[in-house]
């Protein structure tokens, strides 16, 4: 196989629109430091190799994540799947691991150069990544659990250590409760991607929510994960916990929550369409609304430099 091809292949295997989102996630946790506080701090070329630095870790250890899950969901993908590299054959598991660690380590040099305390949560998030498909801990098979190893570090532990490319992170709760909105959003939006996979995941023991539950009652019990974590966003304006800029974040919050409405309404209004489509639009929305929240996020903090 030539080079290009094979880089084309490794590129496909490493599922290049799901590193969109933790790029942005580090990106914008970096943007909404600099504004934080009511003392925007200055741009320096450093402080912006910094955060590219932090932002290209975050894709790289997105990818290692989803090799490590793909060697290990081998089974589920052949059902669910089955043009990934790996089922297809062409992609063997010794090459998908050498491919994965190699993302690995190049993630955790990248968290290094940042400084310390983003490497501490990266090596964080890289242990739950591992959690999450590695026997014996495996937790994708155990529902909630599942849901808790991705919100954790795609959600609380990604927005922190976009934080801690630009400021300290130990004493300030402001960067963990920013990563709270985030995580919670997770805790039950992560779920939408279960339905579409019940079958392949019924059959190698993974007990997801609409495995253990069935489609329609996962979907009631998803459906508070798209309104709620939202709203913490004007509480914590009008508490003083987020010190961006209200005018921005208090329409952010509500915006956001009133999106999650409407996702909500496409979920009940059928929940066994979830499992019969493999892209429900509510898949769709979800990631839309994280990137919303990152701009949004983004946008309410450098709002600091320009406004009162």
């Amino acid at each position: 196989m030539r080079i290009a091809d094979k880089l084309s292949l490794y590129w496909e295997f490493a599922r290049p629109f799901t590193l969109i989102a933790p790029a942005l996630g580090i990106l914008s946790g970096a943007i909404t430091a600099l504004g934080a506080r009511h003392d925007p701090l200055h741009i320096s070329a450093p402080l912006l190799l910094k955060i590219a630095l932090g932002t290209l870790m975050a894709a790289v250890l997105n990818g290692a994540s989803n090799g490590i899950n793909q060697v290990y969901d081998l089974a589920i993908d052949r059902v669910n799947k089955p043009k990934r590299p790996i089922p297809s054959g062409r992609l063997s598991i010794p090459e998908a691991n050498l491919v994965t660690l190699v993302l690995y380590v190049v993630a955790m040099a990248l968290a290094a150069a940042v400084n310390l305390q983003c490497f501490v949560l990266a090596a964080a998030a890289a242990v739950l990544t591992v959690a999450y498909s590695v026997p014996p801990l495996r937790t994708k098979r155990f529902g909630a659990l599942a849901n808790f190893t991705i919100a954790v570090p795609r959600g609380v532990l990604l927005k922190v250590a976009g934080w801690s490319a630009v400021r300290p992170i130990l004493g300030d709760r402001e960067p963990w409760f920013i990563g709270l909105v985030f995580g919670t959003f997770l805790l039950g939006a992560s779920t939408t991607k279960d339905f579409a996979d019940m079958k392949g995941d019924a059959a190698d023991g993974c007990i997801t929510l609409p495995v253990r539950y069935g489609p329609r009652r996962a979907a009631w019990m998803i459906a508070p994960f798209f309104v709620l974590p939202f709203l913490l966003i004007p509480l914590g304006t009008r508490q003083g916990w987020l010190t961006g800029h209200p005018y921005f974040l208090y329409p952010l919050g509500f915006g956001l929550a009133l999106w999650g409405i409407y996702t909500v309404s496409l979920i009940l209004k059928d929940p066994d369409e979830l499992a019969r489509t493999e892209n429900h639009p509510s898949w769709s929305h979800m990631y839309k609304m994280m990137f919303a929240a990152q701009v949004g996020f983004a946008v309410s903090y450098l709002a600091r430099y320009w406004l009162p």
